[in-house]
Order: C-alpha cells, then structure tokens, then sequence
C-alpha cells in the first residue's frame, strides 16, 4: 500500500472507510470504533490466573544479513505464538545498555521537584510521569514512575547537563540503537508479509515530525517495609502495547515480567520471563497485529508484584516503542481492519492509559 501523508493522507482513510461519510464525526466515531476492539480485550484480562511454563523462543540476530531468511522464519514463528521473544546477537554493546540503566537510576534519583519540571502532558507520550497510567485491566495506577523520550517532542523536558552528564546525548544515541534493533525485526516481518522489506523502516522515520516512536526509562518502586497486602496485585497491570513492536531491555535479577497468549487471556495462564542483562525481549503491538491482519500475535503481558522471598529493591528497566510516525496509514494486506492514521491510533490509546493526567 503506498505511504500518504499530512491531510491528503487523512482524507484517503475517511474515503476509504466503510459507510464513508465527510463530516470530522463520522471520522472520529470510526476511529473510536476501531480504538474500543483493543481497551475492551483489556477490561478482560485484570485476573491474578494461574502461573505456567512455556518457552521463550530466543533468535540470535548474528550476520544478520547473511542469514536474514532463517532469522525470518524465527521471528515469525515465535511472534505468530507466543507473541514475545528474545534477541541476543542484536549488536547493542553491553557496556551501552548498562550506562543507560547507570543514567536511568541517576534521573529517578533527581529531587521530585525537579522531576515535575519535565512533566508528562496529555497526548506528547515524552516527559516524566509518577503512578498515573492507569490500565484498564485494573483500574488502578501502576506502581512506577517513568521518563518518555520522543524526539521531537522533548523541548524542555530534558535534565540539566550539570545534574546528570552526557544525559541528553547518551540517550539520544541509546535510542537510535534500539530503532536499528526494531527496524531489522521489522523488516523480517515485511519480508514474511510479502511487502517490501524497506516497509516498516519508512513508516518509522526518525527525521520526520510525524516520528513518535519511544524510548522510555521505569522505576517500579522498592517493596519499604511491605506488609501482606503490598505483595498482591501487580506492579504494571495486564495490558497489551499499542506499538508496533517493543523492544525491552531488564536487569538480571530484577524479574515480574509475565506473558499471557491472547486466546488464553481470560482464564490467565501466565508465563514467567526470566531477566538477563544484555538480552532483549521483544513482543508485538496492536498496532502490528491489526496491520498484519491479526497474524501477529499482540498478547497481554504484565509485571507482578515481587514475593517476600525475592529481591525487594527498585525495579528498572528500559523498553522502546516503535510507533510508526503519526501520517503513516494502518491497514493490512488483507484488509481485515477499516484504515486509520497511526496519529488517531496512538492518541486514542494514550487517552485510556492517562486519564489521570487529564485533570492536571
């Protein structure tokens, strides 16, 4: 399908949507259509289930080039199942990923004040934010505080370069590796789509202003003096990403992180994904499973509360979310979905994970 962009891109989607009509609410009404399929899965699966073993495919990502067509067929076969997978042979050097952990706990560390100076605003997915996405699993807020960086959204939500040195330009570079990471995965899949292999690399520009894919930095709060009830729940409820794909980056011993398939979300048969420093776990988004017409798989994942056994200190980790830039058109091959901008797409999920955010 070619790329569109800007108001010409827009209006092919309202003309090419079913029962068309070219008034703004008719747009809006089909994209909150398309929006409630993907929060109403979420309502669903808030339940603590049971806990189950499975494998966690991990694809080496060595000569990539060379050996493209075998990856290929790896990542297809883990991300039509399970949905998650892991990556080793991605060529982020460990010395990188533990530097942006390093910065990461010296940015939470900062005085709250100065935090809120860098505030997370509705609808820009890029500053800092502290319990207040809200899944729709639980209806409660995660218990974290997080940093978004999205590249043209960040005038002033940078720290001081005094506060925490090389800040800015160590992230910045953290971030282009990981779309590097993303845009091989992604290509992968294109190749399997039968699309061609450039498709997703176009639609996830980092020069363009429409660019709103996402690095973000977490700190799940330490368990301090817990008693019985802190144990229970979760420290990110279930929820699925509304990316493309998401690439994680977590710290060996600092574990919670559980996968659920999609079809088995209901009933909750979780699955525990181990943490390994170096390793980067990789699942699908909505927004990729709606553009492969539901062949990638988007599975429910989610943090659980730590045991009183187990290591009760701060939680870090560091995803990225490759969101395709916001004039890019979602719609598969097969066309099993009505198209929609990935900006309509975005906005309208960020609305339901912050609505605390709302009021301030």
């Amino acid at each position: 399908m070619p790329r569109t962009s800007g108001a010409t891109g827009v209006e092919a989607v309202r003309r090419s949507a079913p029962g068309h009509c070219s008034s703004p609410l008719c747009w809006m009404e089909t994209a909150m259509t398309s929006r409630l399929d993907e929060l109403d899965r979420e309502t669903r699966i808030g339940g603590m289930g049971r806990e189950r073993d499975r494998e966690v495919a991990l694809i080496d990502l060595t000569d990539f080039d060379t050996r493209k067509a075998e990856i290929a067929d790896e990542l297809w076969q883990a991300a039509t199942g399970l949905g998650l997978f892991q990556l080793t042979g991605h060529g982020i050097p460990m010395a990188r990923i533990e530097e942006a952990f390093a910065l990461s706990e010296a940015f939470f560390a900062l005085p709250e004040a100065e935090k809120a100076r860098m505030p997370l605003k509705p609808g820009t997915n890029a500053g800092w934010e502290f319990k207040s996405q809200v899944r729709p699993s639980t209806g409660t807020p995660d218990q974290k505080e997080s940093y978004q960086i999205t590249r043209p959204r960040m005038d002033g939500l940078w720290p001081d370069e005094a506060a925490i040195p090389g800040f800015r330009n160590t992230m910045l570079a953290f971030e282009r590796a990981n779309w590097d990471v993303a845009m091989k995965v992604l290509s992968c899949f294109a190749l399997k789509m039968g699309l061609d292999e450039p498709f997703f690399t176009g639609h996830h520009d980092p020069a363009s202003p429409e660019y709103q894919s996402t690095l973000r930095l977490i700190h799940y709060l330490p368990m301090t003096d817990a008693k019985p009830g802190d144990f229970e729940g979760w420290r990110a409820g279930a929820h699925t990403d509304f990316d493309c794909l998401t690439l994680l980056h977590q710290k060996t011993g600092q574990g919670g992180l559980q996968v659920c398939p999609g079809a088995e979300a209901e009933g909750g048969d979780w699955t525990n994904v181990a943490p390994v420093t170096g390793i980067i776990t990789c699942n699908i988004g909505d927004m990729l499973m709606r553009w492969s017409d539901d062949r990638l798989l988007s599975n429910p994942h989610r943090v659980r509360m730590p045991r009183p056994d187990e290591y009760l200190g701060p939680r870090y980790s560091i995803p990225f979310f490759a969101q395709a830039n916001r004039d890019a058109i979602l719609q598969g091959p097969l066309g099993k979905y009505p198209p929609i901008t990935a900006a309509d797409y975005i906005q309208n999920r960020l609305a339901a994970n912050f609505e605390a955010l709302k009021s301030r």
